[in-house]
C-alpha cells in the first residue's frame, strides 16, 4: 500500500515568493503531502532533529533545501542531516540559484539526492517544480531505522 501522504515535505526556503511558487506547483502536480515551511536554517534544524512531528522522531520526510539562507549555508544543513543516523536516509532536494559546478559536486558529495538550479525565468522555474512534483509522486522513501 503506497500512501504518499505519509511523507511530509520540509521546505527550507527564505524567499517567500519562491516558497509560494514551489508550493503552488507541487500542489498543481497533485502532491497533497503536508508541507512544513521554514525561512531559516536554525528553526528548520530544530524541527528536523527535535520536534515530535519532525522526521527524526516521526518518520519519513523529504527536504527541499535552498542553499542561500540568512543564518547558515544550506550545505551545512545538508551535512548535518546526512551525518545524523535517524535522518541520513532522508531524501534532500537542493533548490538554489547557484549553478556553480563546485557547489553542485559538494552537495552530491554530502549526500543530496537531487540538485535543481532555480531558473530566473518564472515559467521554467514553474516547470522544474512541476517535474519535481512528478518525482515526489513516485519517490519511495526508506523507512527509518527500527520503525
Amino acid at each position: 500500500m503506497n500512501d504518499h501522504r505519509s511523507v511530509s515535505i520540509v521546505m527550507i526556503e527564505d524567499d517567500e515568493g519562491h516558497a509560494r511558487l514551489i508550493e503552488k506547483n507541487i500542489r498543481r502536480a497533485g502532491i497533497m503531502n503536508e508541507i512544513t515551511h521554514f525561512t531559516d536554517g536554525t528553526t528548520a534544524l530544530h524541527y528536523l532533529f527535535n520536534d515530535k512531528n519532525g522526521p527524526a522522531l516521526n518518520g519519513p520526510a523529504l527536504v527541499l533545501l535552498d542553499l542561500n539562507l540568512p543564518d547558515m549555508s544550506g550545505t551545512d544543513i545538508l551535512a548535518k542531516i546526512k551525518s545524523e543516523p535517524a535522518l541520513k536516509r532522508t531524501p534532500v532536494v537542493v533548490l538554489t540559484t547557484t549553478d556553480d559546478k563546485v557547489e553542485i559536486q559538494r552537495c552530491y558529495d554530502l549526500g543530496c539526492n537531487v540538485y535543481i538550479t532555480k531558473p530566473v525565468n518564472y515559467e521554467s522555474f514553474a516547470q522544474a517544480i512541476r517535474q519535481l512534483g512528478l518525482f515526489l509522486s513516485v519517490i519511495q522513501v526508506p523507512d527509518l531505522e527500527g520503525q
